[in-house]
């Protein structure tokens, strides 16, 4: 079945925000999870490069604007539910703003917090 894509289908919470979480479309690495509103969708499918709803500024995120750790957008997928989105990207330099390559380095361990990799520039 194929149909075409409208973001308004898709499930926003309360706030008008779905999560977004980013992998390696390479390796399958979870980089991050961020918010994306309709436009930020929109956005980001019209112009290939990823871009967020930023929830503490009320502003758009185009990731790499800034940093220079640019999202480019190979596949967007839906979950079943519609209520969230996995988007498989070229991740240039690190994800995280610690400046690791992933958001999710803090491991728990026999139930302790362990970081489990250094910054990508340590």
């Amino acid at each position: 079945m194929s149909q075409t894509f409208d973001p308004a289908s898709l499930k926003f919470d309360s706030r008008g925000l779905i999560p977004a979480i980013a992998q390696d479309h390479e390796t399958g690495e979870v980089l991050m999870m961020a918010w994306m509103n309709a436009e930020a969708v929109a956005r980001t499918l019209r112009e290939g490069r990823v871009t967020y709803w930023s929830r503490s500024r009320q502003a758009f995120w185009r990731k790499g604007d800034e940093s220079g750790h640019v999202q480019r957008l190979v596949e967007m997928r839906i979950d079943c539910d519609r209520d969230c989105l996995l988007l498989r990207v070229a991740q240039t330099g690190p994800a995280c703003h610690t400046n690791r390559r992933s958001c999710f380095f803090t491991v728990l361990r026999d139930g302790v917090e362990v970081i489990d990799s250094a910054p990508l520039d340590a």
